[in-house]
């Protein structure tokens, strides 16, 4: 049997997908060259925007038309659009699909697959849990897809489910759940298992990563956290996203410091430049004390790269509102800054509570205002790495360039005729640009030109 997972959304839906993947290749499964040659069809949802929901609905329709031509097709929903409580509306909208999973929880699937493996007649009892009792290999507490073992240099691994926060804007406490911290041993031993896999950077995962242990009483913290994984042999690099203002102490930020494998990269959204903006978002800081701790940071932690997020479009955000934003992010010239125009969610206290006044027109003319300006300050920031030789974990290649990152979460490609996958090695960066660099290792020719890589959306904190 072989599966196809469609994955929409942030880096937690990227990191559930793997664990789904996991648990079906324990099973047996193997992965599908292409979705129409599937047995086992899996769309993990996102409705943090309405455009990421729109193509997974779209994407969960496809397979419900596949389902027409195969009746033993299995069709499954994950994630966001349908919720720690389910959705009853998605089912009925669906009739076809046969497996609904909370988000990152892939046990309905395997529980559904098990009771009918026999029925199908497409595998026998050794389908069932009696095949795991053979292989060591799968009994890894995370196994990676068989394409990826080896493969796969950086891994995602959530360490803090659902969120408590509830700001105005954001749905995912009501679809992913309150806040939940994974015990350190099982992320320890998750961590092992990926490093024996071939993995050699981790980002730990949350909606509020630096809340971890927060809702343990006199539970561990996350730079205590750091400190355990810090002495995984073999795993080279750790980062960790997306962290909340409030909750960024200097003492993480002394431990990011201190450790040479955590990297010199924070992600810290601000979302908003004026301070009622920030109120009627439940923030919970003002701009004033946002600057006080990108000043900290740099201050505690050399070389750093601060990304952040910004809503553009706000309900009741006037022009001067947003020029506030504007001016914020042209004064701090941060390394990255995430984009979106405000979409009301339903169900939001937002939603309830505020009328969406700002125009499509005007929230995509305030984004495309910040755009080009930060593109010209990534440029600016990124133009002073020319010449200067920088530290890269190669994750792959590109276009037939091997890639990878800086410390600081620079994207470079470089030319090599060598193996380099896995390798941390040192590049001479001889072009920037304001998304990539490109590099030059040892004697090899110059990188030429290749195209902008398109990231995933962060978590937003």
């Amino acid at each position: 049997m072989k599966y196809h997972i469609e994955t929409f959304g942030c880096q937690m839906n990227t990191a559930d997908s793997q664990r789904l993947a996991s648990e079906l290749e324990k099973l047996g499964l193997s992965v599908a060259e292409a979705d129409d040659v599937a047995d086992v069809m899996v769309v993990n949802t996102c409705v943090v925007r309405q455009q990421a929901e729109d193509r997974a609905i779209g994407w969960a329709y496809r397979a419900s038309q596949l389902k027409q031509n195969n009746p033993n097709l299995v069709i499954g929903m994950m994630g966001c659009l349908v919720g720690v409580k389910g959705n009853k509306k998605i089912a009925k909208l669906f009739p076809n699909v046969d497996v609904f999973m909370s988000p990152s929880d892939p046990q309905p699937m395997v529980d559904y697959l098990l009771e009918n493996a026999l029925q199908r007649r497409e595998a026998d009892e050794t389908l069932a849990r009696h095949h795991l009792q053979d292989n060591l290999e799968l009994h890894q507490p995370l196994l990676l897809p068989t394409h990826e073992r080896g493969n796969l240099i950086a891994a995602h691994v959530p360490i803090v489910y659902g969120c408590s926060h509830a700001c105005t804007f954001c749905i995912i406490p009501f679809r992913r759940g309150i806040e939940r911290s994974r015990p350190v041993g099982e992320i320890a031993a998750e961590v092992r298992s990926l490093v024996a896999q071939g993995v050699r950077e981790v980002t730990l995962l949350g909606q509020i990563v630096d809340r971890y242990g927060y809702d343990v009483p006199d539970g561990p913290n996350l730079e205590q956290l750091l400190r355990v994984l810090h002495e995984i042999d073999g795993l080279q690099r750790i980062r960790f996203l997306t962290s909340h203002p409030n909750y960024m102490t200097d003492a993480l930020l002394q431990t990011v410091a201190e450790l040479p494998k955590v990297m010199e990269h924070i992600e810290v959204p601000v979302q908003a430049g004026d301070d009622d903006v920030l109120d009627a978002m439940k923030r919970g800081y003002t701009t004033s004390e946002y600057r006080q701790l990108v000043a900290r940071i740099r201050a505690t932690i050399p070389n750093v790269a601060i990304h952040c997020d910004i809503i553009v479009g706000f309900p009741g955000e006037t022009e001067a509102q947003f020029q506030k934003t504007y001016d914020l992010l042209a004064d701090l010239k941060l390394d990255k800054v995430h984009l979106a125009r405000y979409s009301e969610r339903e169900g939001t206290v937002a939603s309830r509570r505020m009328n969406d006044d700002v125009s499509e027109a005007e929230k995509k003319r305030r984004l495309l205002a910040i755009e080009d300006m930060q593109r010209e300050v990534q440029r600016e920031i990124n133009a002073r790495f020319l010449g200067q030789e920088v530290e890269i974990l190669v994750e792959g290649k590109v276009k037939d360039l091997w890639s990878g990152r800086t410390r600081n979460n620079k994207l470079v490609h470089f030319d090599s005729a060598e193996n380099l996958l896995g390798q941390v090695v040192r590049v001479k960066i001889v072009h920037t640009s304001p998304y990539s660099m490109k590099g030059q290792y040892g004697d090899d020719p110059a990188t030429p030109d290749v195209p902008e890589v398109i990231e995933l959306p962060v978590l937003g904190g």
